[in-house]
């Protein structure tokens, strides 16, 4: 139960112990979800202290998401009449942390093993996708271009490949760098 860890959340540094809870900057985990922040340093426990070990996991819970107090700002300038108030409020997730563990937990950890089966179900979809909305004629593998990509391979590519390809980008993609290549190439191809 001596064991402590610093963690980093946020860009942040926290020493901290198991059952500990504390408020950092607002994540986006979510209420409720357990995350397993980086762990800079190991020590306490009897053990000797380790820097950034591999074999070491710490299991935070976000317990709640809060405001943090509320800080009043004036401004004043004298012989002016000039005042101004404002007041900020911090954007904090409350934090638990649940275990500071030896070996890490095998892959079907709870945040891990959530997003592993939503994950599948969306590949096929995604690939699915584009071959309902593929137009006829485009560039093989032209969706997963880049603009730059794009720019270079136009000059290689037939009247039909640019048009279809324009037209895909006019309807799905409308990348104004991919539209400038493509008309610029269609019209060096009416030229010629």
């Amino acid at each position: 139960m001596n064991t402590y860890a610093i963690i980093s959340v946020g860009g942040k540094q926290y020493r901290v112990r198991e059952g500990e809870k504390l408020l950092v900057d607002r994540l986006a985990h979510g209420e409720g979800k357990t995350f397993n922040p980086a762990v800079l340093l190991v020590g306490g426990g009897g053990s000797e202290t380790q820097i950034s070990p591999k074999d070491f996991t710490v299991t935070a819970r976000v317990v709640a998401d809060v405001k943090g107090e509320k800080i009043r700002i004036g401004k004043y300038r004298p012989k002016n009449g000039y005042k101004k108030h404002t007041g900020f409020r911090a954007s904090l997730s409350q934090i638990e942390i649940e275990s500071i563990g030896g070996k890490k937990r095998s892959e079907p950890a709870q945040p891990k093993g959530e997003a592993a089966p939503k994950a599948e179900p969306a590949t096929p979809k995604a690939a699915a996708a584009p071959a309902e909305e593929r137009v006829k004629g485009m560039p093989a593998g032209y969706e997963e271009l880049t603009v730059a990509a794009i720019k270079e391979q136009v000059t290689d590519w037939n009247r039909p490949m640019l048009e279809a390809a324009l037209e895909y980008e006019q309807a799905h993609g409308k990348r104004k760098g991919a539209l400038a290549a493509l008309e610029s190439a269609l019209g060096e191809k009416e030229q010629s």
